[in-house]
């Protein structure tokens, strides 16, 4: 193997070691463990790793006392991007359970897809918010750029637009327009409002039920002057209107995909400022998008109509609008990949900000990975089918990389005994830990 080759992964890991401030062989240590290992029963076993030289309890103290440069960590991931380099960025949220960990603050209850409470999709914890590049290429990487830990009380939509932001200060204005996808958690009408006169696009889905309407056609003769027009239901074809623009294709995996727009309509928002005032509702002008295909790459439903709303100073383009929602999905891997195999919510730590630097941890492990992928060779089992060079999957590239690693530099310093520890002096006791029950957010 070329060791100069390795020079992009190289550099990568020298500068994610100077950006933990304390503790940075513990944390630097448990990033390559993270890499090597594979998903464990506790943290405590990633100690066992051969490129971890500490013992277990260095690895609670790296997350009790560590510290990490996350603003800087940002700006690091902004400098590996995606090969494709393209402008689709995918936004959502994902749930660290929480649901019995009474002493554990600042929890709040969110969605959940598998865990139920009471019956209920919902369970008590920490959501992380998360960026991250996608692309057209038909593989599951992403980039990330931008993790941040809801509090309870925020609002997702006002946060999200607020990291937006932030990414769009670090990257520099290119020609093509920076395409944000939302999920149905996001409200278009607050997203908009948010939006302001940022130079991106909101690509975001919607539920079937909505309704939106035209300007109106005709002012009153008497009276307050309208303004809402035609009612355009999306759950009723008859009121929809003529589409300002159709796009029809084939595509191998989706068949025949046929996407209509209707430009400058409008909801009636519910949640806005001014609610509760006299004061009129906003009206936030975008475009309505219907996606039509005739398969799905499985065959385990019959496709639906999906509804899209867009937001943004330019028109959409169609052939781009529809792939880059598809593209979204990208995302949803990443998270089942941090979970399952890079151990994302494992720690049962105590405090969120051991969380968030664990979440780091990840983050910075799954980057290395994708940066590995042109390195190292297939590692197949026997029931497995043969990948071409260059399209292994995340699950393929963390399985090889314990053979690359032996051929980067080693950075952590090696530990110096410190003695036993005294632990705690006879007769002090620690007390009962402080309670904090889950936020639940007001309707």
């Amino acid at each position: 193997m070329n060791i100069s080759s390795l020079e992009s992964l190289t550099s990568f890991r020298q500068q994610m070691y100077q950006l933990f401030t304390r503790r940075r062989d513990a944390l630097f240590g448990l990033t390559d463990a993270l890499l090597t290992t594979g998903p464990t029963l506790s943290p405590a076993h990633l100690s066992l790793a051969s490129s971890f030289q500490r013992g277990w309890g260095s690895v609670y103290d790296a997350l009790v006392e560590g510290q990490i440069d996350g603003q800087s960590i940002e700006r690091l991931l902004a400098q590996h991007l995606l090969e494709a380099d393209e402008a689709i960025y995918a936004v959502d949220a994902s749930v660290w359970a929480r649901c019995d960990a009474e002493t554990s603050p600042e929890r709040a209850f969110y969605h959940h897809l598998s865990r139920h409470s009471a019956g209920q999709p919902i369970v008590a914890g920490w959501a992380y918010h998360w960026i991250a590049q996608v692309s057209f290429a038909h593989d599951s990487w992403t980039a990330p750029r931008k993790v941040c830990r809801l509090k309870p009380g925020d609002n997702i939509n006002q946060l999200a637009v607020g990291q937006i932001k932030e990414l769009l200060q670090d990257t520099p204005e290119v020609a093509p327009l920076p395409i944000f996808v939302f999920d149905a958690g996001y409200e278009p009408g607050q997203l908009a409002l948010a939006w302001g006169s940022l130079h991106a696009a909101a690509l975001t889905r919607l539920r079937s039920g909505r309704c939106f309407y035209a300007d109106p056609s005709e002012a009153a003769s008497t009276g307050r002057p309208p303004r809402h027009g035609h009612k355009f239901a999306c759950a009723d074809p008859t009121t929809w209107l003529k589409p300002n623009q159709e796009y029809v294709t084939e595509d191998s995996q989706y068949g025949r995909v046929r996407v209509r727009a209707w430009h400058h309509l409008h909801a009636i928002p519910q949640n806005h400022p001014k609610r509760g005032t006299r004061g009129p509702r906003p009206i936030m002008r975008g475009t309505l998008i219907l996606v039509e295909v005739a398969q799905l790459p499985k065959q385990t439903r019959v496709p639906k109509q999906l509804w899209l709303w867009w937001h943004a100073p330019e028109q959409p383009l169609l052939p781009l609008v529809w792939r880059a929602y598809v593209a979204r999905f990208l995302l949803e891997h990443t998270f089942r990949f941090a979970k399952q195999y890079l151990n994302w919510t494992l720690p049962r730590v105590h405090h969120p900000e051991q969380a968030d630097r664990w979440t780091w941890l990840v983050v910075l492990a799954y980057t290395q990975l994708r940066l590995a992928r042109p390195f190292v060779a297939d590692h197949r089992l026997p029931w497995e089918k043969p990948l071409v060079e260059r399209k292994l999957t995340p699950y393929r590239v963390r399985r090889a990389f314990p053979s690359l690693l032996r051929h980067l530099p080693v950075l952590a310093n090696l530990p110096k005994p410190c003695g036993r520890s005294p632990g705690r002096p006879k007769g002090r006791l620690s007390g009962h830990a402080t309670r904090y029950p889950a936020v639940k957010k007001a309707a």
